[in-house]
């Protein structure tokens, strides 16, 4: 893939010292730690390592990634291998899109408690699945579901929702037979919608309670009981969006999904139309005008500030599974599912071939880029050069990325 003449690791260069730090922008230690990596990232500051071709003898020198999971280009090996164990899960049937979004109104609180927010997010909408899915008035089914968190509009502003990507069916109480849902409708989202309000609200209610959450600048009359309580009765009123996709098809469209949504960050680097002159320029697709792409164009320093809005505290796992599909269940009823679907596995559907044509990275960069017959292996690394104090546009003539 041919490298994007724009990175955001560009404007980080231009704007953050070596230590991650933003003149004019309040950075916290783990948005400076970022920036630090993404910054570094392939570059000589990280060493490297030599790779020979087997056949040809080509030699080529690269520079090793930062790794972390907010930088645009440390994605795609960690995307094939969690796709590869994904193929392990896929169920020959179709699949739904749920999409759980948080209200406008709770943006501002996430931001300033992102982990007990986006907990909650998570755990009220497994909860609301769970429980409409379970009710015989329904689907009367346990279901397994993917959830994944994206924190981000088009435009970088802070829009925090869930995907959920879910079989659509699942087994009955007993667990003697595969429920299916209907082809083309999987619960309603009326009532999806109510009963997510209510578990999110009674979840922040009880972080409230337990002292989990802080409350800094406006926000800050939220921190007297009363004032919090009126508060989430005001959103007790409004209705919430839960929004329900048109259905996958089987096991590869899943797959395609997966690939484009589970491991992205904020922006990626392809975006950027334009770096320099104090402003950042990037395409974005304007939903409200039928998904028109139109150019937005930032001061660097507002560009960052959106961005670091994404970074997720440490440890925190923005892919999670459920039901049937969660760690503790899914050795032991993934195979009952497959048994009780009343399907047979259609010849074409080969859900690790279908992973590995999507996702062919690392192949591709096994592979040659002269001769493209033999295989390129790591002949020599190179130890990270601390010694030497580096500019960015040091950094920038030695970025192999």
């Amino acid at each position: 893939m041919q490298k994007p003449p724009f990175e955001v690791a560009d404007v980080i260069r231009d704007l953050a010292g070596a230590d991650g730090a933003v003149p004019g922008l309040r950075v916290s230690q783990a948005q400076q730690r970022v920036l630090s990596n993404l910054a570094a990232c392939r570059t000589a500051k990280l060493g490297g390592h030599v790779d020979t071709c087997d056949a040809c003898g080509e030699v080529r020198v690269s520079y090793n990634s930062c790794r972390n999971r907010h930088c645009p280009k440390c994605q795609a090996q960690q995307r094939a291998k969690w796709l590869e164990a994904r193929c392990e899960d896929l169920l020959p049937i179709q699949y739904f899109h749920v999409v759980f979004t948080l209200p406008a109104e709770l943006a501002p609180l996430a931001l300033q408690n992102k982990r007990s927010v986006y907990n909650a997010l998570f755990v009220a909408a497994a909860d609301t699945l769970k429980i409409i899915g379970a009710d015989p008035k329904h689907l009367g089914a346990d279901l397994g579901f993917i959830a994944v968190l994206h924190t981000w509009g088009q435009t970088l502003v802070h829009h925090p929702h869930l995907h959920c990507v879910i079989p659509g069916g699942g087994l009955s109480p007993d667990g003697t037979r595969w429920i299916s849902c209907r082809k083309d409708f999987f619960l309603p989202v009326r009532v999806l919608s109510r009963l997510y309000r209510g578990k999110l609200l009674a979840a922040l209610r009880a972080a409230f309670d337990d002292g989990e959450l802080e409350f800094h600048g406006a926000l800050g009359e939220l921190a007297d009981p009363k004032h919090f309580a009126q508060f989430c009765n005001r959103l007790r009123e409004k209705e919430w969006v839960v929004y329900s996709k048109p259905p996958f098809g089987g096991p590869e469209q899943v797959l395609k999904y997966l690939a484009r949504y589970t491991h992205r960050v904020a922006i990626a680097n392809h975006r950027l139309t334009a770096v320099g002159d104090g402003s950042v320029s990037f395409r974005y697709k304007d939903y409200a005008h039928g998904n028109r792409q139109r150019i937005m164009k930032l001061d660097d320093v507002e560009f960052l500030r959106r961005f670091l809005q994404h970074v997720l505290p440490d440890r925190f796992v923005r892919i999670r599974h459920f039901g049937f599909l969660a760690n503790r269940s899914r050795k032991k009823k993934l195979p009952l599912c497959r048994k009780l679907i009343d399907r047979v596995v259609d010849d074409d559907i080969n859900p690790v071939e279908i992973a590995a044509s999507l996702e062919t990275i690392n192949d591709d960069r096994a592979q040659c880029p002269k001769c493209r017959a033999g295989t390129m292996r790591c002949t020599e690394s190179f130890d990270r050069q601390p010694t030497w104090s580096y500019t960015p546009r040091a950094i920038a003539f030695l970025d192999t990325s």
